[in-house]
């Protein structure tokens, strides 16, 4: 996809985060955004926290088929098991988002405490370009690979931009629902995007 800035193209892509992405990625921390809106401030400053250990480390949990990362933790503070996954970062020249993807290996179901096999989140200053349709047209052909039949998206009732996001790569209501306890029990909605 080419996204039009001020009449220039600008190439978007996914990217496996690499080295040559991470102070692209660290200034985006700097500006406040973090990777989990649930977490905010505390995720960005586990991320920091990560790289600075162990930058190369850090760099290949993004790709991790083995659940190998340790466990999740969820925006209550509560923790839970990883499950398989990825998550890409957005790049069109410099980071702007990322999409993330997990399972369960042999079933399409999650557990309670997952949402979604699929997120994203874009950068406040790179939003309404288009990045978060296009990452999530480029990832539905990765998640395809693992054999499952759908992905399941969710989103909050009130944020319309991510229900178009979904829609536009053919995602469909499938259900609403009452988040967890963990996510706060607020109202959500279910898509599914068939992937067969």
């Amino acid at each position: 996809m080419a996204s039009q800035t001020q009449d220039r193209p600008v190439p978007f892509l996914l990217v496996r985060p690499a080295r040559e992405h991470l102070a692209s990625y660290l200034a985006a921390l700097d500006q406040g955004w973090s990777p989990d809106s649930g977490r905010g401030a505390e995720a960005i400053r586990t991320e920091r926290e990560a790289i600075a250990r162990d930058a190369a480390l850090f760099l290949a949990r993004m790709v991790d088929r083995e659940a190998a990362g340790g466990p999740v933790v969820l925006a209550d503070g509560s923790t839970v098991r990883r499950l398989p996954g990825y998550r890409y970062w957005m790049w069109d020249g410099e980071f702007c988002g990322h999409i993330s993807f997990r399972w369960q290996p042999g079933t399409t179901d999650l557990p309670p405490t997952c949402l979604g096999h699929i997120g994203y989140s874009v950068v406040p200053w790179k939003r309404r370009r288009g990045y978060a349709t296009e990452a999530l047209r480029q990832l539905l052909p990765l998640a395809r690979q693992e054999g499952l039949p759908f992905v399941e998206l969710t989103t909050d009732v009130d944020n319309v931009a991510s229900q178009r996001v979904i829609e536009a790569n053919g995602g469909v209501l499938f259900e609403r629902f009452t988040k967890p306890a963990c996510y706060g029990g607020s109202p959500g909605l279910r898509y599914r995007i068939a992937l067969a």
